[in-house]
């Protein structure tokens, strides 16, 4: 096979991608690259944003309660809303996508997320409004949830159509690195705003890193007006103009790649969830590390993370995406009793190791493999909204609603020891195992997933 056949760069500088063979130059790939990841960066910086505002500030401002507990779960609550609508995003604007193309539909996903995030910094506190304090912080809550649901699977299956035959793994990754990206600024405005703060809650500064999303949004905003649709999508429109599909007949031709979709994220969207959310709380809230120690946590374990993405999809280009996937799956399932006994410990390096290990590694690594991945499983005609649907409606039963069942474990194993120095803290063994239930289905679903690697993106049929 020559290397050519592998997508190698020409002497003209052109990039070539059998079987579709369509041709990219250089630095149409890397603008590709680029503002995927910006997209990305944007989602989890609003994620990992609301993540850490509702371990540390939503419950006191928008909730307010006779105990911490009650408002961290109402604040939990609302954390899983966002993630109960990205189903109906991801339907919708996956739908959109495989009709009017990837390109508008990521313009419309990312304006929607960065209005709503940069919405919740303006939003009054329930001592201002009452009421409607909380009713509006769901609602930009829920708009960022429509966006979200479409934007990462938007951002794969676009990368996944642009890259070389042979390399999708490593290129598809790259724009996934968004998520250590935002992760990492998120976390580092947090550290900034609670350096020398006794209680954020009592200071208007915690708004500001909210109103940086539009920022961000604009840049993105530029940078995807400049993209070229995906070459890959401009084929499949003239193939198959005609043969687009409904909700229902997707459901019915390809529910078993779908379950199959949502079988590999349980263990890596709910661990994800687990250890950027639950973790942080867990430290903070139960064992009383302190804001500082658990954001300085996330970024540690985001670093690691960045240099973890793209060897898992390099890794899965040489191995094949299953078996890379599933032996993070395993790692995960291995590492959960020590990770969480570390935190349990209260000692703030050990928690930090832990959670760059359990979040950086293992929980990353499956999420730089199935970059292209899911995008390879399913048929031309309904990636979009396959690859959508499955992701989200993973993210709401296993990322979304984690946190609160995590925070409600926690609540009832502090019933049996309120006196204790740390209410809570044998919460640890439970939520262990919980990280390794969610590994246990993610391993024994890809048992039934045949390899995808290098597979026609033109291919009708999905892969099981």
């Amino acid at each position: 096979m020559t290397q050519a056949a592998f997508g190698a760069i020409g002497a003209d500088g052109r990039i070539v991608s059998p079987p579709v063979r369509l041709a990219l130059t250089v630095s149409e790939l890397r603008r590709a690259a680029w503002t995927c990841s910006l997209g990305s960066a944007l989602e989890y910086y609003d994620f990992a944003l609301y993540s850490l505002a509702s371990a540390l500030v939503f419950g006191p401002l928008f909730f307010p309660s006779a105990t911490p507990v009650t408002s961290l779960i109402a604040s939990f609550a609302t954390y899983f809303v966002g993630f109960a609508v990205r189903p109906i995003g991801g339907i919708v604007f996956g739908r959109l996508g495989d009709h009017i193309g990837r390109k508008k539909v990521l313009l419309m996903t990312i304006t929607l997320m960065g209005l709503a995030s940069t919405g919740i910094g303006l939003i009054p506190t329930y001592q201002t409004i009452g009421i409607w304090a909380p009713i509006l912080l769901i609602t930009a809550r829920m708009l960022q949830g429509l966006g979200a649901g479409a934007e990462q699977a938007g951002a794969a299956v676009m990368m996944t159509e642009y890259a070389p035959v042979g390399q999708r793994g490593f290129y598809a990754s790259l724009p996934f690195l968004g998520i250590q990206i935002g992760t990492i600024i998120a976390a580092v405005v947090y550290c900034s705003l609670l350096f020398g703060v006794s209680d954020i809650t009592h200071s208007w500064i915690w708004r500001l890193p909210f109103l940086v999303s539009a920022i961000i949004l604009v840049v993105a905003l530029y940078m995807r007006l400049k993209l070229r649709e995906s070459p890959t999508f401009e084929m499949i429109q003239r193939k198959v103009a005609e043969e687009r599909e409904t909700l229902f007949s997707l459901i019915q031709g390809s529910w078993r790649t779908i379950l199959a979709g949502i079988g590999v994220r349980m263990a890596e969207n709910g661990g994800s969830s687990i250890y950027q959310v639950l973790a942080i709380s867990y430290l903070v809230n139960t064992m009383g590390l302190g804001g500082l120690l658990g954001t300085t946590s996330l970024i540690t374990a985001a670093v690691i993370g960045g240099f973890t993405v793209p060897i898992a999809g390099r890794l899965s280009d040489r191995f094949g995406r299953i078996r890379v996937y599933r032996t993070f799956a395993i790692l995960q399932a291995v590492t959960a009793l020590p990770v969480w006994y570390a935190f349990s410990t209260g000692r703030p390096l050990p928690a930090m190791i832990a959670l760059s290990i359990a979040l950086g590694v293992t929980t990353w690594g499956m999420f730089g493999t199935q970059a292209a991945m899911l995008p390879e499983m399913f048929g031309a005609r309904h990636r979009y909204m396959a690859v959508s649907l499955a992701r989200e409606v993973s993210a709401v039963i296993a990322g979304g609603i984690t946190p609160l069942i995590g925070s409600c474990i926690i609540r009832w194993v502090a019933t049996f020891s309120p006196s204790a120095a740390h209410p809570g803290q044998m919460s640890w063994l439970p939520i262990a195992g919980y990280v390794i239930f969610l590994a246990g289905i993610t391993i024994g679903t890809t048992c039934f997933i045949p390899e995808c690697r290098n597979r026609d993106l033109v291919e009708q049929n999905d892969i099981l």
